[in-house]
């Protein structure tokens, strides 16, 4: 990992963020499958919420579900399954909308305050009756130390868990912001096929929250290739409960730039755990461009390599 000045990185992952827990379980999306495929990440306050999606001109129905509950700006929670992506199939809205209503129930929170993540198998139908009977184990294995089970839960073909958190000072305040992401195969920029999920307790508004993860995702998540290939669901969420006490972001001042560059610490380690564990990838490239006129120029002669 690298670390950075002022920047002190710090275990708990997602759970690092003040007012967050998690957990993951084995449900059986996958018959005969071992591995936790269902995990869950909850917060005990609304959060300001923004996402980013897949440029894949097929989007799954998580991301159209997910993009419906967000329009507001806010979400709770996220319910994520890995084993089947609940994509190109008949009925994929139905079962995510489902999903967000059994775990919403759950926990006791309201069903568009969910965010909800397949990733897998595409074109085969997912059954809810995995999610349904062990709706209850899952929330009841969330803790503040949860975080690994559920980066774990959202694994496929990924060989290593990417969790990451840091800690910082905002406005005289101890802030946090930690992250778990997958993603090993058919990842080109724009963010294709990867899931990553990102916490903060600072308090930031919506507008701000929602810029700060585009420009961050462009030179880090964005700029990780390692097949060509573009996915159908994959999404970076981000979840700000407000609880470290700091004064609201509202403008692009000191503050502003004190969170992103946070922001940035986690993603971009995040980003280059994703690109090392791709799939078939021996070594990890890095391409550095130095006197560039312009950051577009840049990008495009990075990725021109």
């Amino acid at each position: 990992m690298v670390e950075f000045d002022n920047y002190k990185l710090v275990d708990k992952g997602v759970c690092a963020a003040k007012g967050f827990k998690a957990g993951g379980i084995n449900v059986g999306i996958k018959p005969g499958s071992k591995k936790r495929d269902l995990a869950v990440i909850s917060c005990e306050t609304k959060c300001t919420a923004a996402a980013i999606y897949t440029q894949n001109k097929v989007k799954g129905a998580p991301i159209i579900v997910t993009k419906e509950h967000l329009k507001n700006g806010i979400a709770q929670a996220v319910i994520v399954n890995s084993g089947n992506a609940n994509t190109c199939n008949s009925n994929g809205i139905e079962i995510a909308e489902q999903m967000c209503e059994l775990c919403a129930n759950e926990l006791g929170i309201d069903k568009n305050d969910m965010i909800v993540g397949s990733t897998g198998v595409i074109g085969q139908k997912l059954s809810i009756d995995p999610v349904k009977n062990n709706i209850k184990t899952l929330v009841d294995s969330i803790s503040e130390d949860g975080s690994s089970l559920a980066c774990e839960a959202i694994m496929t073909t990924d060989t290593r868990k990417k969790e990451l958190a840091v800690e910082f000072t905002l406005d005289g305040k101890t802030c946090h912001i930690g992250g778990i992401s997958k993603g090993s195969g058919m990842i080109n920029p724009n963010m294709a096929t990867m899931l990553a999920f990102i916490t903060t307790d600072v308090k930031i508004n919506p507008e701000l929250l929602h810029k700060a993860l585009k420009r961050t995702a462009d030179i880090t998540y964005n700029m990780v290739s390692v097949d060509g290939d573009t996915s159908t669901n994959d999404t970076l969420c981000i979840m700000a409960s407000g609880l470290a006490g700091n004064k609201e972001i509202t403008a692009e001042d000191k503050d502003y730039e004190v969170f992103i560059n946070g922001l940035y610490a986690v993603m971009m380690n995040l980003a280059r755990e994703t690109a090392r564990d791709g799939e078939g990838a021996t070594k990890l490239m890095e391409c550095v461009v130095d006197h560039a006129p312009t950051e577009v120029v840049a990008k495009s002669v990075a990725l021109s390599v």
